[in-house]
């Protein structure tokens, strides 16, 4: 009788276990997309850089070695996937910059250094490979805030200054001024990620007094509009108007658009990536980052095609530089 009870236990174990790595199994080849390397950035391992992206180029600007805060410059050319480097950030060296591109030019602003938070502001031109400082943020001295362009329209909000933020101001930059946009009744939040889709930004994660924040937002320049949108977390009541399938919450993460989707990647030890699709206002899991999980990372896309690169893992910092390819089927064998 023991040895029947033992055969049926043991039957039962084998079971369960094949069971469990079969449906891991399967959950992962249920997700599309390849991620493929690329060539390592030339400058120092880093977290916490800023980019833009101008052209075939991405830059990346300043960040944070693990000793050292940095304000170097790189020009990352997507079609030759190489490296060059440019001219020196003429601010103080700091970590967790904004940043966003302007009539073809990079700008690049707040941040750390440190000891201080920042709110100087300066203008990069690819043309003559030189920085020109411009007015200084308008709002308060900060880090950990979103830059972004859309519509033509140009943004620094969020962050924190030693509280948590939820204001914008839009910069112009024909008359070099900073002007305080009202509208947004999201959570105050720093680390948040945006990414923009046709003209309108969409702003996501974050976090807020140590939580996580799950409010997900889209920005209209035209109208100077926001418009709540589905929730990144699992919601419990009944409301259709918000989201209970799945919970994708995070901060320090980094994002990127293509093909009229968005994507939201990484972030406090993930490596998980998201698509979102504003025609149903829903996202969709992808294959993950094949490379180590980070934060702090850099996120940009070039002429439709999305980069993930840099960021840390605890005190281990990194200079590798990955392409999402999100229609591919995943390939082991490609890196």
């Amino acid at each position: 009788m023991n040895n029947l009870k033992n055969g049926i236990l043991l039957a039962a174990l084998f079971s369960s276990l094949f069971f469990i790595g079969c449906s891991k199994s399967d959950d992962d080849d249920d997700l599309i997309g390849n991620w493929v390397k690329k060539s390592a950035f030339d400058g120092p391992a880093r977290s916490s850089a800023t980019s833009f992206v101008i052209g075939d180029y991405a830059y990346i600007a300043t960040g944070y070695t693990g000793d050292v805060y940095l304000k170097d410059l790189w020009a990352y050319n997507s079609t030759g996937d190489y490296w060059e480097q440019k001219a020196d950030f003429t601010g103080i060296a700091r970590s967790s910059a904004s940043s966003f591109t302007l009539n073809d030019k990079g700008y690049v602003g707040l941040g750390y250094d440190g000891t201080n938070k920042l709110k100087d502001f300066y203008q990069y031109d690819p043309s003559s490979n030189s920085w020109t400082q411009k007015t200084d943020f308008a709002g308060t001295a900060r880090y950990a805030a979103v830059g972004f362009q859309a519509g033509g329209k140009a943004y620094f909000g969020t962050g924190y200054d030693g509280n948590y933020l939820k204001d914008f101001y839009q910069y112009d930059d024909q008359a070099n001024t900073w002007t305080l946009m009202n509208g947004f009744s999201g959570n105050k939040r720093r680390n948040a990620s945006v990414f923009i889709i046709d003209e309108k930004a969409y702003l996501v994660a974050g976090i807020n007094n140590g939580v996580l924040q799950e409010d997900f937002w889209q920005f209209d320049p035209s109208a100077d509009v926001w418009t709540r949108k589905r929730d990144i977390d699992q919601d419990d009541d009944d409301d259709d108007s918000f989201n209970d399938d799945y919970t994708i919450v995070r901060s320090n993460a980094s994002t990127f658009s293509m093909n009229g989707l968005g994507y939201l990647v990484g972030g406090e030890g993930l490596k998980t990536i998201w698509e979102y699709s504003p025609t149903t206002d829903l996202w969709v899991e992808r294959t993950s980052m094949e490379g180590a999980s980070r934060t702090d990372a850099v996120g940009f896309a070039i002429n439709n095609r999305g980069f993930y690169m840099l960021g840390r893992l605890g005190s281990t910092y990194f200079d590798d530089a990955w392409e999402f390819k999100p229609l591919e089927e995943q390939n082991d064998d490609d890196n």
